[in-house]
């Protein structure tokens, strides 16, 4: 009748030694590590200090090329601009927008990294606010 015991009564009566235990937690903590670095987004500080400095550059790239988007849109010759820039070859249409001047921050040294091709590739698309700007 010793052997017929429910699992409940097993639970209760059974002793694990200091070994199991102790092997048991270390698995848990390395399944948590694992399972939070794999899938639940944690990150090391290093890490986590890039992706903040990419954020950063590619915010300033954003706003640098709404602003260009919108000059080439308010510009008087904007819809032979448009065609130009659609002729031109890939390579060369960040030339062409910083020639233009429609990249030009005021107090701003220099062009905002990747703001350029950024704007060509929303002109090129007709994203909202070109085609605002160009009707």
């Amino acid at each position: 009748m010793a052997e017929n015991k429910s699992f409940g009564r097993r639970f209760e009566t059974y002793r694990g030694s200091k070994t199991m235990i102790f092997w048991s937690c270390a698995g848990c903590v390395l399944a948590t590590l694992i399972l939070g670095f794999t899938w639940g987004g944690w990150m090391t500080a290093s890490s986590a200090r890039k992706a903040v400095s990419q954020a950063g550059y590619d915010a300033r790239a954003d706003m640098a090329a709404a602003i260009c988007v919108k000059r080439f849109g308010g510009s008087p010759d904007h819809v032979a601009n448009l065609a130009t820039l659609k002729g031109t070859d890939t390579w060369k249409r960040d030339e062409f927008i910083v020639k233009g001047g429609w990249l030009k921050i005021d107090g701003q040294e220099g062009d905002v990294s990747g703001a350029s091709t950024l704007c060509a590739q929303r002109l090129i698309e007709g994203k909202p606010g070109v085609t605002k700007a160009a009707g």
